[in-house]
């Protein structure tokens, strides 16, 4: 088990996303953080919409003393004052990266979700609070972070595969369809790309100069530690040819979360990041031996009842 604990934070940045990557930084944009949370707690993973003058900040909401992820929406006003914060998702297994967008006439969520064995996509019955499973995407690979953009004429979509662990950060595949329910059509060259460097997905996809734009993690020195631009400069059902920017970190400005940077997503006008510190530390020590402690007493029960 790891001692030092990942501790992330999300902030909004004042500039669109398209100006963050050509500066390579966010660095010298206006920037504000989302509340705090408790010790040895995180939110991660922001994604936002806007509706009727509002912003509606959706993230993972993570306990360590749990262990399961759940998702939570924070809504902004137009001068970004926090209006409101509820509970949207939880399911039995760990949820995060609820990315959220408007198509088809309705509004969806593509939470990660690779503990349940599948990806669910939801559609919200009554925005943002209430959400039904909708669709299940089959593909070829359990998918992690799946990431779609429509592109083209049809829809893109993009994960690692949860297969074995390396692939979950190194392993890009692509996947393709007609409509959002599918079917999906597995890309012939996956996976499209292997690094550590620039595979995993970590944000809302762009298209810049006709070019879908795919920000993804470097994962090379930590998990989670920086996030290069993928530019795809071929990208059809038979091709796939990308090439990966220098990687964002966070600016010293944004001390102490200046140990990772896993999420850049466009938001309209602001775009939505998260940064984090690692936490080594008594409190977390002693989290870690009561969680010990309860594992071996449940194996104690079942050898017995066994």
């Amino acid at each position: 088990m790891a001692l030092r604990k990942d501790i992330w934070r999300p902030a909004i940045v004042m500039a669109t996303a398209e100006a963050i990557v050509a500066r390579g930084s966010i660095e010298g944009f206006p920037m504000m953080w989302l509340p705090p949370m408790g010790s040895f707690q995180f939110l991660a993973d922001p994604f936002g919409l806007w509706r009727d003058g509002r912003l509606y900040v959706f993230v993972e909401t993570y306990d360590y003393r749990v262990r399961i992820g759940a998702i939570e929406v924070l809504v902004y006003d137009a001068d970004f004052r926090l209006v409101d914060r509820q509970p949207v998702l939880n399911e039995p297994w760990h949820l995060s990266y609820p990315l959220v967008f408007e198509a088809e006439g309705e509004t969806w969520m593509l939470p990660e979700a690779h503990r349940s064995n599948r990806l669910t996509l939801y559609r919200a019955v009554d925005f943002p609070t209430r959400w039904e499973p909708a669709h299940v995407i089959e593909l070829d690979h359990v998918a992690v972070d799946a990431t779609p953009v429509f592109h083209d004429g049809r829809w893109w979509l993009f994960y690692t595969s949860a297969d074995r662990e390396p692939d979950k950060m190194s392993a890009l595949h692509v996947a393709y369809a007609d409509r959002l329910a599918g079917p999906w059509t597995p890309h012939p060259a996956n996976p499209v790309r292997v690094d550590v460097a620039s595979a995993r997905p970590g944000g809302m996809p762009l298209v810049i100069n006709g070019r879908v734009v795919l920000p993804v993690q470097d994962c090379s020195q930590t998990y989670g530690g920086g996030i290069r631009p993928l530019t795809m400069t071929v990208l059809t059902t038979e091709r796939f040819v990308a090439a990966a920017g220098d990687a964002m970190a966070p600016p010293v400005s944004c001390a102490p979360f200046v140990e990772g940077f896993h999420t850049l997503s466009a938001a309209g006008p602001v775009t939505l990041v998260d940064m984090k510190r690692t936490e080594l530390s008594l409190h977390g020590l002693s989290i870690e031996a009561v969680r010990e402690v309860k594992k071996l007493g449940l194996k104690r029960r079942a050898s017995v009842r066994g």
